[in-house]
């Protein structure tokens, strides 16, 4: 049987470790630990881009996590225009960002991008081990 649950954080760079636990958390109490790693490791990156570049201030992101028996989809909802583009490479050694959606779009097994008005939802799939 599909599982969701959802949350609200404010444009608040402590979203960022907030949006993380309520991830691995919920995760946990599905009994789903296939994964987790690669998953907390996106879910912060998708959450540090909402917080820095997506969401204006005043406002908020939204994350969805879902699980089936076959996949963990990651769901970052901002209200922030604008393309969002992967990197074909990873950025020069002096660049301070730039590499953390390469390395979301690596680690899981799907990625794209919804448009919205306004806004967009950036999401991740993970094939995962079913729930013992």
């Amino acid at each position: 049987m599909p599982l969701s649950r959802q949350r609200r954080f404010p444009r608040d760079g402590r979203s960022v470790g907030a949006a993380r636990a309520f991830a691995v958390e919920t995760l946990a109490e599905w009994g789903i630990t296939d994964r987790q790693d690669d998953i907390r490791l996106c879910v912060s990156e998708l959450a540090t881009n909402a917080v820095l570049h997506g969401v204006a201030p005043g406002r908020e992101f939204f994350l969805r996590v879902f699980a089936d028996d076959a996949l963990v989809r990651i769901e970052v909802r901002d209200s922030g225009g604008g393309r969002l583009e992967v990197p074909c490479a990873a950025a020069d050694a002096d660049e301070e960002g730039g590499r953390g959606l390469l390395l979301a779009t690596a680690l899981s097994d799907d990625f794209g991008v919804t448009a919205h008005v306004p806004g967009k939802t950036v999401w991740l799939v993970f094939k995962a081990a079913p729930a013992v």
